[in-house]
Formats: structure tokens, sequence, C-alpha cells
């Protein structure tokens, strides 16, 4: 399956035969059901994750070889290329009007979607609850037992194929208003404070130790964050500009919400 959608990728003439739109329908049809992802992790212990580019490429072809059609649900009207998920009571997902979730997206047992969005190519793992006016753009990887809280805003990374999708791993917690874009990565349990923005290439800052430690778009495994500025030198002068502050842990337990609780009070952080 790589090869051909790699083939009809460098020869678009090919969406012109019916089995090549075939594949592409196919391929779609196994990320709406979680069969197919467009990352992984890595089988090794580095804790990295694998892209798998092809599929985002039978993505794209998607969106070139469909029509606008008319949907309708219920008093909603829609004009789109891709329809909107409808099997929830199959997949025993939890959805609250007027949230949408576009078909090539997964959504697995136990999430809640709250009045929100999940573009194609995303991927929800269980029990995770996309809060009320959250955004999941396509192709971002959410973990299980994730909080996204209101208004959170998790960027979707379609083009450039080899770019890395937002993910956030298992257990972590994103506080209201956060923006995490351009393929940034949420470590497993870290807690984000309300109002935290995280980029590709946002300085995250971790001032608990004798000295700073710095990362870029990558938030470690169990870690709270708040915004913070540093102060850097323009040809105008100097000026703050926004990073990510890494202020404490969060501890580990067997009860998760009564953990980010603790976590919560004990750094004084809003959500």
């Amino acid at each position: 399956m790589t090869a051909q959608i790699e083939q009809i990728w460098s020869d678009r003439t090919l969406l012109q035969q019916p089995e090549s739109l075939q594949l592409i329908h196919d391929v779609i049809h196994q990320l709406d059901r979680g069969e197919l992802r467009v990352a992984t992790p890595a089988t090794d212990e580095s804790g990295d994750w694998v892209v798998n580019e092809w599929v985002k490429k039978a993505i794209l072809l998607y969106f070139v070889s469909q029509q606008m059609k008319p949907e309708e649900v219920g008093i909603f009207s829609f004009h789109d290329k891709i329809p909107l998920k409808t099997n929830f009571v199959e997949t025993k997902v939890r959805v609250v009007p007027p949230a949408v979730a576009r078909y090539g997206s997964f959504q697995a047992p136990g999430v809640i979607l709250m009045p929100s969005y999940v573009n194609i190519g995303a991927y929800v793992d269980e029990r995770t609850m996309v809060d009320t006016w959250a955004t999941v753009g396509s192709c971002a990887q959410i973990g299980k037992d994730v909080h996204l809280s209101g208004g959170v805003g998790i960027g979707g990374v379609l083009e450039p194929p080899q770019a890395s999708p937002v993910i956030i791993e298992d257990g972590a917690f994103i506080g209201s208003r956060c923006i995490v874009v351009e393929g940034a990565r949420i470590g497993k349990r870290a807690v984000l404070g309300a109002g935290v923005t995280i980029t590709g290439s946002s300085k995250i800052i971790d001032v608990t130790g004798s000295e700073p430690k710095e990362y870029k778009g990558y938030v470690p495994a169990n870690s709270v964050v708040i915004p913070g500025s540093y102060a850097k030198q323009f040809p105008a002068g100097e000026f703050h500009v926004p990073c990510a502050i890494i202020i404490g842990q969060r501890k580990e337990s067997t009860d998760l919400k009564t953990s980010l609780n603790e976590a919560l009070r004990e750094n004084n952080v809003s959500v």
C-alpha cells in the first residue's frame, strides 16, 4: 500500500483510475477506524515518534480527489469535501452537541468530545476529554487519559508530509487556552498551566535546578509548566519574548486525578 500511494503521489494522472481512488479511500477508512496512524511511537527505547509520510500523502490525495458536497445534520448545514463521522454509538464515544469530528479522524472508546473540533488524520486515544471549544488539528496524536481543557488549540501539521505532527502523550493535562503547534511534543503526564504556548521552536526552560536547562518544542514527562518570558536583544533594544517555564514535577500516584491536584496545588498553577 505504501508503494502504491507513493506512486500516485508522484504521478497524479493515476487519480483518474478507479483502483487508485479506492486505495486512497481504503487508507482514509483505516485512519477513521484507528487501524492506521499518521505517527507511531518508535519501537526502541528512544521515546521518539515515527512519521508515516505516505499516510499524510494519502490524506492530501484524498482532498484532491474529493468533490464538494452539501451535508445536512439536524439544523446545521455544511458544504465540504470530507463527510463528518457518524458512528459514535458503535465506537462508544460520547459526543456533546455541537462537537464535530471529520471522517478520517479516530476517537477510541471512552473519549468525550465536548463542543469541539477534531480534524482528519487526528488520533485521540482512550478516555481522553476534548473540552469545550478545544480543537485537535489534522494529524495530531493525542494519548490516553489526556485532558484538553477549554479553548485549547492543538495545531494541525499536514504539509510538508515529512513534518512531525503535534503529539500529546498519555496522561498529559493541557490547561485552558493553551496552544500547542508546529509538531511540538508534550511528554507523558506533563501539566501545562493555563495560557502556555508551545511551538516547534519555543524555548522551554527548566528552572528547578541550580542552573536553567533548555528544551525546544518538547516538554519532558511529568513536567509542570507555566507561561514565562526572557530578555532578548534586538536592534531596537532589549525586549521580553515569550517562553515556557518548567517549575516542578508532577508526582507519581496510582490516582491520576489526585496526583494532578497535588501538582497544581504545590506549584500554584492555574488551569
